[in-house]
């Protein structure tokens, strides 16, 4: 391929030029690993298998990596949004920011204390921190959602509540074609069930020195938000993949899973790659294929793909019966790769490819898997545990589950 052709590939607007450079040199790197595989492919055919050959499509595989990464930190630093004053806020808002910068930086929580009587709170009190300005509890979320790989496609709701209940039809009522004319019977009451996302305490601990706190110059905003956004998202994702429930989001692969062929509600469905820990050597696509179809076709339009990055290594070597790759790097900077024309979505807490491994999932998260927010994130200033640093305890309620088990499927890398 020309290389000019990848010199002035696009990006999404708003991105750093590094990351069309970095674009471009993950597209040549593909270029040598698709013409190496093709080429270790053909010497296996003629049973004439090179050691050297899978070394270097191993390390060309490799800086196909490190060039993602290095995109996804470059796509990552242009999405994240600023934290700052906005021209239209109101008086209490702009009331609440100065006693929050107060109380962050000298603990004085006399204004805090102020405005929560003033609004009649009696669950924000020194012993469980206090509310942050709701722009930055705001700019919080953003950022989440745009370094959190499973919250980047879920569905989100926000709740007031410290649970949120949904209602579910088991049975629907009767329904029927008549005539224009004809009598109406009667149809029988629909059965409704629930689902129940209790909303569990996230923290991070951030600490801080008193000359930057004592520092003017530092937007104390922009510090508390930088500080927790990488641990609340590596929280989130483990959990809304593994968690079990307990004091924690409940993760999709937690759920009881059932072969497609019986599946039920209540239950995640999966298909085999039909060889324990891999894929069979002859049609290996067929797996890939299979999953996309387990999906109904109105969840399918909107699938995605989840898995880590050492199993989309092992995927972005295999070709359809045409030669073509399954896999295909992103076509733009700041985009994602594709499997199958369908986005990839790499989630570091998905399993590695195994015998019985549940490495891949596919489906409509949107639809599939909620994600409860409750209202509020709190800080509690803690100058005395760590002295001479200051803690700040800053906590977030967040839930999670399946909502709908048809939008979500499962590889699992087992033998038929």
């Amino acid at each position: 391929m020309d290389l000019d052709t990848h010199d002035h590939l696009e990006t999404k607007a708003g991105f750093p030029p590094d990351a069309a450079v970095t674009h471009a040199e993950m597209m040549r790197a593909f270029d040598a690993f698709r013409d190496a595989n093709d080429e270790r492919l053909a010497q296996i055919e003629r049973k004439r298998a090179d050691v050297l050959l899978d070394d270097k499509v191993a390390r060309i595989n490799s800086v196909i990596d490190a060039h993602q990464r290095r995109l996804d930190d470059l796509t990552l630093r242009g999405a994240r949004p600023a934290l700052g004053p906005s021209g239209t806020q109101t008086h209490d808002a702009r009331e609440h920011k100065a006693a929050f910068e107060s109380y962050v930086r000298a603990g004085e929580s006399a204004g805090l204390r102020q405005l929560e009587t003033k609004a009649m709170s009696a669950s924000s009190n020194p012993d469980g921190g206090y509310l942050v300005p709701p722009e930055v509890e705001i700019e919080i979320g953003k950022r989440l959602t745009a370094i959190s790989p499973i919250r980047s496609i879920a569905g989100v709701r926000e709740i007031s509540a410290s649970v949120y209940k949904k209602p579910f039809m088991t049975t629907g009522p009767a329904t029927g074609w008549v005539g224009e004319t004809a009598a109406r019977p009667q149809t029988n009451s629909p059965v409704l069930d629930e689902l129940s996302f209790p909303a569990m305490e996230l923290y991070a601990m951030p600490a801080a020195t008193t000359t930057l706190l004592e520092d003017t110059a530092v937007n104390l905003d922009e510090w508390i938000a930088a500080e927790v956004e990488q641990v609340f998202a590596q929280q989130e994702g483990a959990a809304f993949v593994n968690g079990d429930g307990v004091n924690k989001p409940k993760g999709f692969l937690q759920y009881d899973k059932v072969a497609e062929s019986s599946w039920a509600w209540g239950q995640i469905g999966f298909v085999e790659t039909g060889l324990d820990g891999g894929f069979p050597a002859e049609a290996p696509g067929d797996a890939l294929i299979n999953l996309v179809y387990a999906l109904k076709a109105g969840y399918r339009q909107n699938g995605v793909f989840v898995m880590n990055r050492k199993t989309q290594s092992a995927i972005r070597k295999l070709k359809d019966d045409d030669g073509q790759y399954f896999w295909q790097p992103p076509s733009l900077a700041g985009g994602r790769a594709s499997l199958m024309s369908f986005p990839v979505v790499e989630a570091e807490d998905m399993p590695d490819i195994a015998a019985d491994s549940y490495s891949v999932a596919f489906g409509d998260f949107n639809r599939g898997y909620l994600i409860v927010d409750r209202q509020g994130v709190r800080v509690l200033r803690d100058p005395y545990s760590a002295k001479p640093y200051v803690l700040f305890y800053t906590t977030k309620r967040v839930g999670g589950g399946v909502q709908d088990f048809d939008a979500i499927k499962l590889l699992k890398f087992s033998g038929a």
